[in-house]
């Protein structure tokens, strides 16, 4: 709900702050003295348009702030936290306006912008009179308050839901069918490719191992006339390694005789002896096990080169290609899919089937919720001074399925028995469609989800008992929402829980608009201004103690 309104430089308002709690709250005061400028400073902050003449005489700017509690609104917090939005405590709607015609809005002390603070407002509050933050003449607005009385609006949402999953079928058949020969074309080449890849079957195993065997079958003869030469000079004969470091040993042998000292030396030589003997016998074994066999050579050579070729071909490394082919294959199962009409055919009738079920349980649960709803505030509009009026809820088939369902919603009017029905915008007046607003709210006011309801006008043409009628709605609707309303008539106010009065002052060379608030004996005061204009007197006094005392009789305990 609206906790607390602040206003800076707008039109004959200096500076204000007001603070709202809970229940009905009216606003009051004499013609001219700046009433609807409060709501006019509101609805700027949700998102309406500023003119540069709603800035305050010689200010170079205006500002208007809002705190709300959002206890009651978990729409609104749901879509804070969406948005990366939300804070812990209060929300904080922030607009500033120059004489630029410019302005910048915040929420919760972060740049925001103007859809931004609307599309949060409209979580909020809702504005009932002959402003711009009117909905009620909304087509859209008119099928949501339908779906909220009959409480299907979480089916409304399964409809929409499905609508989209159609929309998206139709996107992919049609997809499909356009970008045919594109895809055909790469199938075509992917197949090619594919079935090349198949064929060479490359592995990054069998690529190491052919890298290595074609490089030992290259210089098999370098490497069988290496091994041999260090075979023969680490093995047999008179001049080798071998024979040389057993004629040291020997003679080391003997000298250790006369000194053991050298023994540390002799077993060192001999196991030098002992190494090259292993040595020649490991290169006389790989000599005999060495291929020399240029077939063998060919055939590893044909194979690497294939390898070559194909990577060469598709512009990768030779190792890549395992990852190419299995790459091919997985794309050449999407663009199968993809291209398969029967099956995205099949998948579109499907979404539609879906969505025309959901959407005949829609229209069905509307119609029985039209009807009712018609009849009630048909019922409602004779206690509002329209005798004869009614309203029907026209449910209007569409030639196609929409994100709404199978039918547009139109409230219908006739304000007097002699005026055929006709849509609300055109048939109603400004006074009659914020009285409409009332007896619909009134009928929602058990399934409706906007904390705030500000009402503007509401009296236009009414007077007494209707006036008292009205005054007893609104303090009904105030048992459950949050409710603002501008009035000029003491029968309304007289129902209020909480009373403000707007008074505007002049002097030097200036006018502000102030607002007070009323305790009761201020009430008593401005209830017999009301009743008896300028000159106040005991008689009036008494009337407007009286009309107060209704009140609180008439109030539930």
């Amino acid at each position: 709900m609206l906790r607390l309104l602040s206003i800076r430089n707008f039109a004959v308002v200096a500076a204000l702050e007001v603070e709202f709690d809970r229940g009905f709250t009216v606003l009051t005061g004499e013609t001219g003295a700046g009433k609807s400028l409060l709501l006019d400073a509101l609805s700027l902050l949700l998102g309406d348009r500023f003119e540069a003449r709603q800035l305050r005489l010689g200010a170079d700017r205006a500002e208007i702030a809002a705190e709300f509690d959002l206890g009651d609104a978990p729409a609104a917090r749901a879509w804070l936290e969406e948005h990366d939005l939300a804070e812990s405590g209060a929300l904080l709607l922030r607009r500033v306006l120059d004489a630029q015609g410019r302005s910048r809005a915040h929420i919760n002390g972060r740049p925001a912008t103007l859809a931004q603070l609307e599309a949060v407002g409209e979580l909020l509050i809702d504005l009932h009179g002959q402003h711009a933050h009117q909905s009620l003449c909304r087509p859209e607005t008119q099928r949501q308050l339908l779906d909220a009385y009959g409480g299907f609006a979480a089916l409304a949402r399964g409809v929409a839901l499905a609508w989209r999953a159609w929309q998206d079928a139709v996107e992919h058949r049609d997809r499909g069918m356009q970008d045919a020969a594109t895809i055909q074309a790469e199938r075509d080449s992917l197949t090619s490719r594919h079935a090349e890849l198949t064929a060479l079957a490359p592995s990054t195993a069998e690529w190491e191992r052919l890298a290595q065997r074609q490089s030992r079958l290259a210089h098999a003869a370098t490497l069988l006339e290496s091994a041999t030469v260090a075979e023969a000079e680490l093995g047999e004969g008179d001049a080798s390694l071998g024979s040389r470091l057993a004629a040291v040993v020997q003679r080391l042998k003997q000298a250790a005789a006369h000194d053991t000292a050298l023994n540390e030396v002799v077993a060192l030589c001999d196991e030098a002896r002992i190494r090259a003997d292993e040595a020649a016998r490991a290169l006389r074994s790989y000599c005999e096990r060495l291929e020399l066999d240029p077939g063998e050579l060919a055939r590893v050579e044909a194979r690497l080169t294939s390898i070559h070729d194909a990577a060469r071909k598709y512009r990768v490394r030779a190792d890549e290609l395992p990852a190419l082919a299995e790459q091919t294959g997985a794309r050449l199962a999407v663009l199968a899919a993809g291209a398969d009409a029967d099956r995205l055919a099949s998948a579109e009738a499907e979404a539609k089937r879906a969505l025309l079920g959901l959407a005949r349980e829609l229209s069905a649960k509307r119609k029985l919720a039209a009807a009712e709803l018609g009849h009630r505030v048909s019922a409602m509009m004779k206690r509002l001074a329209m005798a004869g009026g009614r309203v029907e809820i026209a449910l209007i088939p569409v030639s196609e399925p929409a994100s709404f369902g199978l039918e547009s919603v139109e409230l219908q009017v006739a304000t007097h028995a002699k005026q055929p029905l006709g849509p609300l915008a055109r048939v109603a007046s400004g006074g009659e469609l914020s009285r409409l607003g009332l007896a619909i709210q009134v009928a929602l006011a058990e399934v409706g989800e906007l904390p705030t309801l500000v009402f503007d006008e509401v009296d236009v043409g009414i007077g007494g008992a209707v006036a008292a009628t009205v005054g007893r709605m609104l303090q009904q609707l105030g048992s459950r929402r949050q409710v603002l309303c501008v009035t000029h008539l003491p029968q309304v106010a007289a129902c209020a829980d909480q009373h403000h009065r707007v008074i505007k002052r002049a002097g030097a060379g200036e006018v502000a608009t102030e607002l007070a608030r009323l305790d009761s004996s201020g009430r008593v005061e401005e209830l017999a201004r009301m009743l008896g204009g300028h000159e106040v007197t005991a008689k009036t006094r008494a009337h407007a103690r009286e009309l107060l005392a209704q009140h609180r009789a008439a109030t539930p305990p």
